[in-house]
């Protein structure tokens, strides 16, 4: 199995799911309005429902942003790890470069 991921593979997705975040949390705020006109239509199990959304909505909207945020610190500390390992993998690369016996692999002669 072979995983290839480009340099700029997760900064894109970072950049995708906090905007992917903006809209839920836009559409989730279109979603309280768009039931206001709603309020004291409902009796019974439906008005106990409707009241329960009401009160919790702010709620449910926070641990949503929250989860989005803990989502965007892990892939921004993937993306840390990632950029540190490349470098971290070319200069050991030009080190041990750096130090092989290059003169030895010659073919002229003598």
């Amino acid at each position: 199995m072979k995983f290839d991921m480009g340099d700029t593979t997760l900064t894109q997705l970072t950049q995708q799911t906090a905007g992917s975040g903006d809209e839920l949390g836009a559409l989730i705020k279109q979603l309280i309005v768009a039931a206001e006109p709603l309020e004291g239509r409902f009796n019974g199990a439906g008005k106990a429902a409707f009241d329960n959304f009401k009160v919790h909505a702010d709620e449910i909207t926070a641990e949503l942003n929250s989860a989005l945020h803990s989502i965007l610190g892990g892939q921004s500390g993937m993306n840390k790890s990632f950029i540190t390992g490349e470098v971290t993998m070319a200069d050991d690369a030009k080190q041990t470069m750096g130090s092989a016996p290059f003169d030895a692999a010659r073919f002229r002669g003598a």
